[in-house]
């Protein structure tokens, strides 16, 4: 009797979430870290020209990637583990991913399968989507955990979405939120975050708000992520109280010689102590979860600047991770896109 390898897809459709976030290299090693750079690197919405296209990918393969490998290794490996057994970023979105499939499927019972995909490295988003096909949802909603939008990341998962689901034998119905740089609940979240953290650690002198820095030509040809970071930070000082000179908004990993969305964190840092500001807390508005750039570059690094500065006291505030209150502000963002979908 003929039997048919093929596996037909559950009976009643249900709807798929798919969570995004950059992405990791599978370990903290110079093999492993090479092919990461390469794909992030190769992205043109993450490095736009100028440089002509073909110069860079020249620049690209044959220096970058012959040099920085072994660099960002070590960096890896002072955080490895440092939330799990692996990569923060990925044991972090992991710890999400199933947190707000049981809180969906605790508000509507057996309707939603979430999964999760990163823009470089794996899960892939192709990978996600794919999981999420064979799970019979007809109504996808993708959530790249970005509150900012920016062209780099935002509009560079809506790329990568998009050619995946050109695979789908029945494109599903799509709803994408591609920012969420003023919800009420977020901004709440975060406001309880700092008061936790200040109610064990006092009041610094200043509350420095630092976000990932983009080229400041972006910005100048039409990329909004400066202002989606003000609007955020103004939303946080309002909702925690605090004065204009209370708090400073800052951008932080710049590269290369050309000039990014100021001020730029690093160079703040070293300037506070000779103001008398010897006392800060800095928090990541931007990130969804701590990652190699927080734990390491804004945690350690950035920590020892401002010490030997002259700095007295240094404390960054964690990212929002798995908190009970932005798991409900994920999932609540997710239900206000299905009651679109639903009408």
């Amino acid at each position: 009797m003929y039997k048919s390898s093929h596996k037909h897809k559950p009976d009643t459709p249900k709807i798929g979430v798919l969570l995004t976030n950059l992405g990791t290299p599978n370990a903290p090693t110079k093999k492993a870290v090479r092919p990461y750079l390469k794909e992030f690197l190769s992205d043109p919405r993450v490095v736009q020209p100028p440089p002509p296209r073909w110069l860079w990918m020249l620049i690209l393969n044959g220096y970058i990637l012959n040099t920085r490998p072994k660099k960002s290794a070590k960096a890896y490996q002072s955080v490895w583990k440092a939330h799990g057994d692996g990569s923060p970023l990925l044991d972090i979105s992991i710890k999400q991913k199933n947190a707000v499939e049981l809180e969906l499927n605790r508000r509507a019972p057996d309707q939603f399968i979430v999964a999760l995909g990163m823009r470089y490295g794996k899960p892939s988003i192709g990978s996600a989507l794919q999981e999420l096909e064979s799970s019979n949802c007809d109504r996808v909603v993708v959530l790249p955990l970005y509150p900012q939008h920016a062209s780099s990341t935002t509009d560079s998962t809506h790329d990568a979405v998009s050619e995946a689901i050109q695979g789908w034998q029945r494109a599903p119905e799509l709803k994408f939120i591609s920012s969420y740089s003023d919800d009420d609940m977020y901004i709440q979240t975060l406001a309880k975050s700092v008061e936790d953290f200040q109610k064990v650690n006092g009041t610094p002198d200043l509350l420095l708000m630092s976000y990932h820095g983009i080229p400041r030509r972006y910005f100048e040809n039409g990329d909004n992520y400066p202002c989606e970071c003000c609007k955020t930070s103004h939303l946080l000082a309002t909702k925690l109280k605090l004065e204009g000179n209370d708090y400073k908004m800052t951008f932080q990993s710049k590269l290369g010689r050309g000039e990014w969305i100021k001020d730029y964190t690093d160079e703040t840092l070293k300037s506070l102590p000779s103001k008398g500001i010897k006392n800060v807390q800095i928090i990541c508005p931007g990130f969804a979860a701590d990652c190699l750039e927080t734990i390491e570059e804004v945690g350690h690094e950035n920590k020892a600047q401002f010490m030997n500065a002259g700095g007295e006291t240094y404390k960054y505030i964690p990212a929002l991770n798995d908190r009970v209150d932005h798991i409900d502000c994920l999932s609540q963002l997710i239900f206000d896109q299905i009651e679109q979908l639903n009408t």
